[in-house]
């Protein structure tokens, strides 16, 4: 696929076959995520895949609200975005280097979870990025450590049904030429 047939392709998807997706299509979505550019190259968006059935149904039950969860029903991954907290944004010796700080980190994390997305897209399967979401109790069913942030949870899978792309703003509408 080239680059515009799969950006133009990449959809948010509610409904999800029950199919399962291979280890291997999961281990090139994560290599992709990893090429994303981050903050000196730090590296530190971080990727926690739910994939067995028992720890899906608790995590779909106990993390989502309802209407999240009956999005998700379906799909066989979700994998929850965080980043390590105090790296991107700040110097060696742990000093701000700029207004941002942490927020360098849900930067770097967003550039990683489109690289994640689109090649999914590319490879056939679906996304939906949550941000309604229990961070405390992802937290403690996952164990994520406290130096990690918690940025979403993307579902991940097979798509039901064709979306059609909803309407995007114009160029006009978003930039501001000087």
């Amino acid at each position: 696929m080239e680059f515009n047939e799969v950006v133009e392709s990449r959809r948010s998807i509610r409904d999800y076959q029950e199919k399962q997706v291979k280890d291997e299509l999961l281990e090139q979505i994560i290599a992709a995520a990893s090429l994303a550019p981050s903050w000196k190259n730090s590296q530190t968006a971080r990727f926690h895949i739910v994939k067995s059935p028992e720890m899906l149904s608790r995590f779909k039950a106990e993390c989502l609200p309802e209407f999240n969860a009956k999005n998700v029903a379906n799909a066989p991954v979700v994998i929850v975005v965080s980043f390590v907290k105090d790296r991107a944004g700040y110097d060696r010796n742990g000093s701000p280097t700029n207004e941002l700080q942490n927020g360098w980190g849900i930067y770097d994390a967003g550039l990683a979870s489109e690289n994640l997305m689109l090649k999914a897209s590319e490879l056939g399967l679906a996304t939906l990025v949550m941000g309604i979401r229990d961070e405390k109790k992802i937290r403690l069913l996952l164990d994520i450590p406290a130096n990690e942030t918690i940025i979403s949870v993307i579902s991940l899978g097979y798509g039901q049904t064709k979306m059609e792309r909803p309407v995007r703003k114009s160029f006009d509408d978003l930039c501001k030429i000087y």
